[in-house]
This record gives C-alpha cells, sequence and structure tokens, in this order.
C-alpha cells in the first residue's frame, strides 16, 4: 500500500467540501483580530476568535511588541537552554509566577508545546496520568508522548475520577484538566478533583488556556474563580487568548519548575519564543491588571447572549464562561448555517462538528470588543437564517 494513499482520499473529500461551499478551515483574514474583520475584501462581525479581552490590536500591546525588536530583533536564534534565554523571558517568568500565586514559572514556545512537554517530562513509567475525557488535544498528546499509564474518566463525573484513582496506591498521580473546556466552555469541578486528588496522593495540573483573562478576581483563571487557586499544583496557560500573543507557560513550585528546565524536549529543543511576543505578553497583563472592567464587561456581553439565544428556543449549553456553544442537531444544518452567515449576512463563526466536540456545535467567542449591538445583530440574524434554512432549534 502507498502510505500517501491517505492523503488523495482526504484530498477528494476536502475537495467536495469546497464545491459545496462547506469547507470552513483556513478562511484568509486581511485584517487584525477584533470584533470586526476584512474577510475576502468583505468585513464582517468576528464571532470565532478566542481574543477574549480584545487587546491583539491594542496601542500598548502594538508598542511594547516594536519596542522589543528594536531593542532583541526578531528572533533569538536558539533555545532557551542554550543561546536563546533572554532577560525579558525572565521578566515575563516572574510575572507570571506572581500572577498565579506560585513560586516559578516557565515559557514554552507555543501553548500545545507546553503541555506536550511538562506532561510528558513529569509523567513517568510508573505514573498514571489521568485525565478527563474533554481535555484538550494538546493534553491527550503530552500524555502519549509520556511514559506513564493514561487513564481517562467521563467528563466532569467525579465518581469516574474516584475509580480512576482507584488501584494506583503504588504509582505517581496526576490528574490534568483543563479550567474552562474550549469547545463546550464549561467549568472544571475543580472543588470536586480537589477533594479527590488529596487522599489518593495525586498532583492536579489545570490548563487555563481559555480561563485566563476570563475567570477570577484578578482573571487568573476557573481556579481563582472556584477559590481554589492555592491548592492546584501547576497552571498551564496559553498566550494567544487574552494575552494577545503566542506561546504558554507552567506555574508550579520552583522544584518542579526546575525539573522541567532541564527535561522538556519540546522546551529544550525549540527556539526561544521571540521577544517581541513577549513583550506584547507583558504589556496585556499589565492591561488585564489596570481594567477590570474589560473581563466585566466580556462576561456581561457573554451572559446576555446566552440569555437572548435561549430565549428563541436555541438549545446553548450552560456556562458561565465567554464561550457560548449553540447544539445543531444535524451536520449538514450546522454547515449551511454557517456558509450562509459568513456569505449572506457578514457574520463569521465557526462550525464544531463531532467528534471534535460530543455534539455539533456552532461556537460563539465573545470578547471585550463586542456590543450589546453586536449581541442584537447576532440573536435577530441567527433568527431570521435559521428560520429560513429550516433549521431546528
Amino acid at each position: 500500500m502507498d502510505i500517501f494513499e491517505k492523503c488523495a482520499e482526504a484530498a477528494e473529500y476536502e475537495s467536495g467540501l469546497k464545491e459545496s461551499g462547506h469547507y470552513f478551515l483556513f478562511r484568509k483574514l486581511e485584517s487584525p483580530q477584533d470584533s470586526e474583520v476584512v474577510v475576502d475584501g468583505k468585513r464582517v462581525i468576528m464571532i470565532g476568535s478566542n481574543n477574549y479581552l480584545g487587546l491583539t490590536n491594542h496601542p500598548r500591546v502594538k508598542e511594547a511588541a516594536i519596542g522589543a525588536i528594536e531593542k532583541y530583533g526578531t528572533g533569538c536564534a536558539g533555545s532557551r537552554f542554550l543561546n536563546g534565554n533572554l532577560a525579558i523571558h525572565e521578566e515575563l517568568e516572574k510575572k507570571l509566577a506572581t500572577f498565579l500565586r506560585k513560586e516559578a514559572a516557565l515559557v514554552f514556545a507555543t501553548g500545545y508545546q507546553t503541555n506536550l512537554g511538562a506532561i510528558s517530562a513529569l509523567v513517568g513509567r510508573n505514573d498514571v496520568a489521568i485525565i478527563d475525557m474533554y481535555d484538550h488535544a494538546s493534553i491527550m498528546d503530552g500524555c502519549r508522548l509520556s511514559f506513564g499509564e493514561v487513564k481517562k474518566y467521563r467528563h466532569n463525573d467525579m465518581d469516574a475520577l474516584e475509580k480512576a484513582l482507584e488501584g494506583t496506591k503504588e504509582k505517581g498521580k496526576l490528574i490534568i484538566v483543563d479550567g474552562v473546556f474550549s469547545m463546550e466552555g464549561d467549568i472544571a469541578d475543580l472543588r470536586g478533583i480537589l477533594r479527590l486528588a488529596k487522599p489518593y496522593g495525586a498532583r492536579v495540573y489545570v490548563d487555563e488556556a481559555h480561563g485566563i483573562g476570563v475567570l477570577g478576581p484578578t482573571g487568573a483563571g476557573a481556579a481563582e474563580h472556584l477559590g481554589v487557586l492555592d491548592d492546584v499544583d501547576i497552571v498551564m496557560g496559553t498566550f494567544s487568548k487574552s494575552l494577545a500573543a503566542v506561546g504558554g507557560f507552567v506555574a508550579a513550585e520552583r522544584a518542579v519548575i526546575d525539573y522541567l528546565k532541564h527535561t522538556a524536549r519540546p522546551f529544550v529543543f525549540s527556539a526561544s519564543l521571540p521577544a517581541a511576543s513577549v513583550a506584547a505578553v507583558i504589556a496585556a497583563l499589565e492591561i488585564l491588571r489596570q481594567e477590570p472592567e474589560r473581563r466585566n464587561h466580556l462576561l456581561r456581553i457573554a451572559g446576555l447572549l446566552r440569555e437572548e439565544l435561549a430565549a428563541k428556543g436555541f438549545a446553548v449549553l450552560p456556562g458561565e464562561t465567554a464561550i457560548v456553544p449553540v447544539v445543531i442537531r444535524e451536520e449538514l444544518d450546522l454547515c449551511r448555517l454557517c456558509k450562509a452567515l459568513l456569505e449572506q449576512e457578514g457574520i463569521y463563526t465557526n462550525p464544531v462538528l463531532r467528534p471534535a466536540a460530543a455534539q455539533n456545535l456552532l461556537r460563539i467567542s465573545c470578547t471585550a470588543a463586542h456590543t450589546e449591538a453586536h449581541v442584537e445583530r447576532l440573536v435577530s440574524t441567527l433568527v431570521r437564517v435559521s428560520d429560513k434554512l429550516g433549521v431546528e432549534r
């Protein structure tokens, strides 16, 4: 068998989707991420971006990135492990550790690499990783790269988690969970997880990619929101959502961070994050601290959108985050709806098809840049277009 045979089959399927107008990947944007963007020369409302605090086009963030390029250049030409460790990397790590109330932090080149590196380094041959079945792909891949055993439990089901913990007495245990689940937008039962972790001697690792900047009194994420930040052993996060750049990090006790510095292969063997991205994150963290009204507005807009969509009969998954998922039962209906919204109504959305989520979802992402007028237009348009297309709600 030709190893490329599967590529040809996938290309044929992709071609069919494009011909029918139902291919929604790699859409070309011609403007910065904001509440409105330009797609193929047309300005449309963006409700499919994770730019939660609306900072990717903020003047202070851009100025900080430009200043870092002028000082450090465009790249580091090596890994942090060798020649690519800049003063600004260590400055950001100190700020992140303080923000998350941990002893130390470590910055990676991407959020995906953060989970690959940290999990595969921590979970050894006599260890077990215990994960929620809805965890992000990067968590699952980090587990696959480790030499340890992997156990999955039913989503947010504490009885299932306890069953997974049983029989692991002689092993090191790491419970790894999304603070906010990226497709469904719900929050992990971190209080329940921590209650179980202690008697079983398990450590807890929380991926706050979609929680940081959105939840908690200071925006530190789901663990802070639930009052358990100090009890979580490791906090992971990304810079590509609320923090307006690219990259990722983990924060934990110093011994854990020092261990990861020398053993996490995606960290050791990857070129370090460019100074421009690091400086952008530092500026975004400062704005997050100085302007809590951004977070408050974001959550108010998301809450309003949930209420209005539910009132119109849409099946909205419950939650209190910036992610507002609407269940569309039939895959074809979801594709038709997204096509009409973009091409006819100027609204950019993301369809999430099984098995990427347990149900077919219209995944709406709210940001601090959205207004009540955006909510009103979105709801009225969804009602009109779904009725026109005969999409059940």
